[in-house]
């Protein structure tokens, strides 16, 4: 028999603890019924906007409720954390908010712009330390100095007020419903959302499905789910950084194994897709983890008809300077951007034979750089090409090749492709 006897669960009173320390500090954020996406599935889709917290990121419920919970001694020798996005924001204005003065690490290539809104958050309260390449680094040095000058490291997900602090999203998702919620989608990264907003619902909607979504690229849950114990992945794609972990909380993994309906991966292109769907049709700003839950949908399409579901919108602290990579992923998956390698003849009038009889009228040349040349008949380009309707791909290869210019086809070689483009 499972023994579930130590398994920490948030209560319900602990979790209206937190919401009360909340009040005036984080905001009760909307639950906003989206026309959109409730046309295209046949569902009354609903949006938990947590991108409009001040924040921008629902962290600073795990943030502030850990923090008001420490210790006169705790709160004299300060605190530490590592973080590369949204937790430093939270931790940062708990700090300021507290008077706790609280050092954060954040690894060396993390854009400025989110240095300057943790600076921004913390003033005078916190000292940011930019060390190391990767979150592993920073957290390794913060937990270093946490022991050798006794601090208090506030860990991002793994931690009992942390997870008390993100449940107060699910205590108002309930008070904030006017219908019986059907579903729930909630991003997981480290598992302190889920954990938290899972266990609300366990006590006070049990027939509400909870359904977790993860990065393709970083299934640290679904992994550990599929396994039956936590496991720390050996390498993930970072591009979904809200919710890129290697390994999540043990605490979190415990909670989330009881109370998760489904656990599921979204691909990092269907997740650009939807920040752009977003963007262009709603003017919703939402970063790439806090587009997770909706990018889920379409995997759902025909268990969510007709019902009430909740998509929760984690966060919005999108960095435009990666608006080219979004709208490129967003295309790759479409299957409408291409690479290949082209063989032109080294005679005149090749390149315009290119553009005239090989290409589609309504196809566009979007990358092209020469490579060495790898042999006297031929000059070798990369090109790009953005196509109207992933159907126009087979004739295109088919035009190419009858006329030599075809070389490769990149899309389905990544290390090539990575390399080259």
């Amino acid at each position: 028999m499972e023994n579930t006897t130590t398994i920490y669960k948030p209560t319900l009173a602990s979790v209206e603890a937190a919401a009360e320390k909340l009040k005036g500090v984080a905001s009760v954020t909307p639950l906003m019924s989206n026309r959109n996406y409730s046309k295209q599935f046949d569902a009354n889709i609903l949006f938990k906007r947590e991108d409009l917290q001040q924040v921008r990121s629902y962290k600073i419920r795990g943030a502030y409720n850990k923090m008001s919970s420490l210790s006169l001694a705790e709160i004299e020798n300060g605190i530490v954390c590592a973080s590369a996005g949204n937790h430093a924001q939270g931790v940062a204005i708990s700090c300021k908010l507290l008077k706790i003065k609280g050092t954060i690490f954040m690894p060396s290539p993390t854009p400025n712009q989110k240095v300057e809104q943790v600076k921004m958050f913390g003033e005078e309260f916190i000292e940011v330390v930019l060390i190391g390449d990767t979150f592993d680094d920073a957290y390794h040095a913060a937990m270093q100095q946490s022991e050798a000058l006794n601090k208090t490291f506030i860990h991002p997900f793994n931690d009992e007020k942390v997870i008390e602090g993100q449940a107060t999203v699910g205590l108002e998702i309930i008070d904030q419903a006017q219908h019986p919620i059907h579903y729930v989608f909630v991003p997981v990264g480290g598992g302190g959302l889920s954990a938290g907003l899972s266990s609300v619902f366990k006590l006070l909607s049990p027939n509400t499905k909870i359904i977790g979504v993860e990065p393709t690229g970083a299934p640290s849950m679904s992994t550990s789910l599929r396994r039956k114990q936590n496991t720390e992945l050996k390498n993930i794609e970072n591009f979904v950084d809200g919710a890129a972990v290697k390994r999540v909380g043990d605490l979190n993994f415990a909670i989330c194994q009881q109370n998760l309906s489904d656990m599921i991966t979204v691909d990092e292109g269907k997740v650009c897709q939807t920040i752009l769907e977003l963007y262009n049709k709603d003017a919703v700003v939402v970063e790439p983890a806090g587009a997770l839950s909706i990018a889920a949908l379409e995997q759902y399409k025909d268990d969510i008809k007709g019902k009430n579901v909740v998509c929760v919108v984690s966060g919005s602290n999108n960095d435009i300077t990666r608006t080219p990579e979004i709208k490129e992923r967003a295309l790759l998956h479409a299957n409408l951007k291409h690479y290949f390698i082209i063989k032109f003849p080294q005679r005149a009038g090749a390149l315009r034979e290119f553009v005239v009889d090989i290409l589609g009228p309504t196809d566009d040349i979007t990358h092209f750089e020469y490579t060495k040349k790898v042999n006297r008949e031929n000059d070798v380009a990369v090109v790009g090409l953005e196509l109207k309707s992933p159907q126009d791909l087979e004739p295109l290869i088919t035009k190419m090749k009858l006329h030599n210019f075809f070389g490769d086809y990149l899309n389905d070689k990544p290390d090539l492709f990575q390399f080259l483009v």
